[in-house]
């Protein structure tokens, strides 16, 4: 037991610094699963042997392999190139525990969008204060939790979801969620939310008539946004409502700057030329230290993370006059499981080869002739395709195919339609490995 005067010091929400960041002192529960200190590599060997090696067809299932050091590894870049920013996770992007524990022992916090999430973050033992409630359109039974468990900043677009908020959340900190370009990001969110500038002085109005306590701006230019401009025109944007707003009386003390970071691997922009917009942006517009800067990154953490493993379990050849052969290879996950990605988040995933005649290639293709082939999933739809036109070396059934980049907006939706299970998912820290 600690000494009850380090419980309260330990109790106490996470503090602002000059960095804006600070290592967690919070409780943060500890889980149960296992989490190993191997590499990747080492697992995906270990897991498929049995079935390479023994023949175990029970050792076929398919498997993610979650490594948490490229969790760490991402929230240290986050903080040397964008310092002045304070990450809050979207827990949507992949609500795993062990990830939501991992960024609260490093110091970040949460975007949530629902009581569910709210719930899951709170019950690691995060204080209320490192939570924003960041979905412009709440259900009321929702907003009451989460008022009631302390959370009391969140964002809003629309008159009606004030008088919502006054009703169920009366002293709620109040973030006034702008409607900017989104044209240059492949997930637009600007048909669903945001408040144009023209309607900017109707809500603040509003807001002032209520007696509600709006503290600042929030913005998000699209998930998976490849133009790094769109941020600072959107800063800009920001900075132009914070003026209107003293017109109501309002001073406002923070800016959200939203998602939309592209993941480590991500093909196009790159992060470091987001964090330069992002830093230039913020010192032209927002010089002051005194506003608060924060942001809600979700595959920027989650999707290097996580490696998909799949088992070859069906294998269909079609061939052609040229007497060459078109492969469709059945795969044990699919567009119902961690692959709908491809669907509600518009992703590419690349196959790459684990097994082939059941010899150990991963990482090792170059010297392989690639055949034409097709990938599809287990169900019986014939939408689960998850790709056609494919050129992979010839697999054989039993073979193993890879994914990498494989953490957001995947295993978060998968179904278990048609009676196949969710996809196991196994840990490993390679932070803790390389130490």
């Amino acid at each position: 037991m600690k000494p009850a005067d380090e419980e309260s010091i330990l109790l106490k929400p996470i503090t602002r610094t000059s960095s804006f960041f600070v290592e967690s002192e919070a409780p943060i529960i500890e889980l149960p699963s296992p989490v190993e200190e191997i590499s990747v590599e080492a697992i995906i060997s270990r897991q498929v042997a049995p079935a390479l090696v023994d023949g175990d067809i029970s050792a076929q299932d398919a498997f993610f392999v979650a490594d948490l050091g490229e969790i760490s590894r991402q929230h240290n870049q986050f903080k040397s190139l964008m310092s002045r920013v304070e990450p809050f996770y979207a827990v949507k992007c992949n609500p795993d525990k062990r990830i939501l524990q991992r960024l609260a022992r490093l110091g970040a916090n949460f975007d949530c969008a629902s009581q569910a999430e709210i719930g899951m973050v709170l019950d690691l033992g995060v204080d209320p204060s490192r939570i924003i409630y960041a979905n412009p359109c709440k259900q009321a039974s929702h907003l009451r939790y989460a008022y009631e468990h302390g959370v009391r900043m969140m964002t809003f677009d629309n008159v009606d979801e004030l008088h919502k908020i006054k009703q169920y959340a009366p002293s709620a900190q109040m973030v006034i969620r702008i409607l900017t370009d989104d044209s240059k990001s492949i997930c637009k969110l600007g048909a669903k939310f945001g408040v144009s500038q023209k309607n900017v002085p109707v809500l603040l109005e509003t807001a002032a008539a209520l007696e509600m306590n709006v503290i600042g701006v929030s913005f998000h230019v699209g998930s998976g946004c490849y133009h790094a401009q769109s941020f600072g025109d959107a800063v800009e944007l920001a900075s132009k409502v914070f003026e209107v707003a003293q017109t109501y009386g309002y001073n406002f003390t923070l800016l959200d700057i939203g998602g939309g970071f592209p993941g480590r691997n991500a093909s196009g922009i790159k992060f470091a030329a987001i964090a330069e917009v992002v830093c230039t942006a913020l010192e032209q517009f927002f010089p002051s230290r005194d506003i608060r800067v924060i942001a809600e990154p979700g595959r920027y953490y989650a999707s290097s993370a996580y490696t998909l493993i799949t088992n070859v379990t069906a294998r269909r050849t079609e061939h052609l006059e040229t007497d060459e052969s078109i492969y469709m290879y059945y795969i044990n996950d699919g567009m119902y499981g961690s692959f709908n990605c491809i669907t509600f988040d518009h992703a590419t995933v690349t196959a790459l080869p684990l097994t082939i005649g059941g010899s150990w290639v991963y990482g090792q293709t170059e010297n392989h002739r690639l055949t034409k082939c097709s990938i599809w999933g287990p169900t019986c739809d014939s939408i689960d395709c998850m790709g056609k036109d494919l050129l992979l070396p010839t697999l054989s059934v039993g073979d193993f195919i890879y994914f990498e980049n494989m953490g957001a907006y995947t295993s978060c939706a998968a179904s278990v339609f048609n009676g196949f299970k969710k996809t196991q998912v196994i840990y490993t820290d390679t932070e803790l490995d390389s130490k």
